[in-house]
């Protein structure tokens, strides 16, 4: 009998598990088109953009137009899959501007163009408004759910010794301890939904535990999870729940592309209001919904 590939949850962490495919598709929605502004913009060796632009292409991320024969020459335009991401990177923007401290610039504020403010997004819930937050929510699996099937089908892309040594670290560099492994959004979204103990962990996501133990400690060494001192447990510390609109943002955008013939893989439900809930990003000065055009970096 045929096993069921991953769900959309698996398929996009294998398609966003990477962080130079998320700085090439973000200068895409910057504006960039052709290969020497992303060599202009980016960090990035040639070797590895021409890996990501492909990549990026092949996964529907990307359009590839030729704009010119003589000689051929082409450019890459965002689709409405990629256009789709920008609540994704805002929220991650977000997170690191905050939360992270190893850059090796200040990341830029963000200014609505609607009210000109500077603003912080609100996580709010499209039915009701209101903000919410991780404790606000109750989460269960759906028809194509379960831990297996929501773990990319192999590790993501690992960086080749050009890829470490251009690596833009200085922009997500703490994202992609969660995005850019097999295992550790798995163990985020467990610490989440209230797994704390090292045996419940494994049992759930039936994780190697030399990988598990590693993925823990690096959550503890970033400050995303803290163990208790009284015993071994793992609690999410407030860093680690300000990354709930990641979550929420990717999972929407996941189940919204990449849908399985047996239904979602997660349904997240608003308690306060009890519908299934979708997150909009507003603007904390003015409460208007975002939209990836009334954003920009000051």
């Amino acid at each position: 009998m045929t096993q069921p590939g991953p769900n959309a949850v698996g398929q996009m962490l294998g398609l966003l598990g990477d962080e130079w495919s998320l700085l090439v598709i973000q200068q895409a929605l910057l504006g960039a088109t052709r290969y020497g502004q992303f060599i202009e913009r980016l960090p990035i060796s040639n070797s590895v953009l021409t890996r990501r632009l492909g990549a990026l292409t092949d996964d529907g991320l990307l359009a590839r137009h030729r704009y010119q024969d003589k000689p051929p020459r082409h450019e890459y335009l965002v689709t409405d899959r990629s256009r789709s991401l920008w609540p994704v990177l805002l929220s991650i923007w977000e997170w690191e501007r905050h939360w992270v401290p190893e850059h090796r610039e200040r990341l830029p504020a963000m200014q609505h163009l609607r009210c000109g403010a500077d603003f912080t997004p609100l996580h709010t819930c499209e039915a009701c408004r209101r903000v919410t937050g991780p404790g606000d929510v109750t989460v269960a699996w759906g028809p194509s759910g379960g831990w297996q099937r929501s773990l990319p089908v192999t590790t993501n892309r690992r960086r080749s010794e050009t890829d470490q040594r251009d690596s833009p670290s200085g922009l997500f560099p703490q994202t992609m301890s969660v995005l850019g492994n097999r295992w550790a959004c798995a163990i985020l979204v467990a610490a989440f939904v209230g797994t704390t103990r090292f045996s419940r962990f494994q049992e759930l996501l039936a994780a190697p535990p030399g990988s598990l133990a590693d993925r823990l400690r690096t959550f503890r060494d970033n400050g995303i999870l803290t163990m208790t001192e009284d015993r071994p447990e793992y609690r999410l510390t407030p860093k680690g729940l300000a990354f709930f609109p990641v979550l929420t943002t990717a999972l929407q955008w996941a189940q919204r592309w990449f849908d399985t013939l047996d239904g979602p893989a997660v349904v997240v439900t608003h308690t306060a209001c009890g519908q299934q809930f979708h997150a909009v990003l507003r603007c904390d000065g003015c409460t208007e919904a975002l939209t990836g055009t009334s954003v920009e970096l000051v």
